[in-house]
């Protein structure tokens, strides 16, 4: 279900996101960025879901890489509805080795929060 913020959930996955930190924020060289995007597949009893991944580029310009097909992540090609970056800012930018560890990090604490559907993440 939607609400005017988004799916019910939404504000559950905010507060596990806060939960983690990052060592390596704005530190010398740090390039790095976590982002996630926002699904929906009408066809699943829960329409919404999130997609957590990971990038040396800007955010907004791999989830357009994703919708094109570039690299794409098969669920955001089909089903990506835009980037939710405030989820992840108090995080980015960061170091490659700790983005790949958040990336998988998100991807946890989003499923323990109750996020019916979670993509990405390795």
């Amino acid at each position: 279900m939607l609400q005017d913020s988004g799916p019910l959930w939404l504000a559950k996955a905010r507060r596990a996101a806060l939960t983690l930190t990052a060592q390596t924020r704005r530190a010398r060289g740090a390039r790095h960025s976590v982002y996630v995007v926002l699904l929906r597949d009408e066809r699943r009893a829960d329409p919404w879901g999130l997609y957590v991944g990971q990038t040396s580029r800007d955010p907004d310009l791999r989830f357009d890489q994703h919708k094109t097909g570039y690299k794409a992540s098969g669920p955001v090609r089909r089903f990506g509805v835009r980037l939710l970056p405030d989820l992840v800012a108090h995080l980015n930018p960061l170091g490659r080795w700790e983005a790949l560890d958040l990336e998988a990090g998100l991807a946890d604490v989003f499923r323990n929060a109750g996020v019916p559907w979670v993509e990405g993440g390795h």
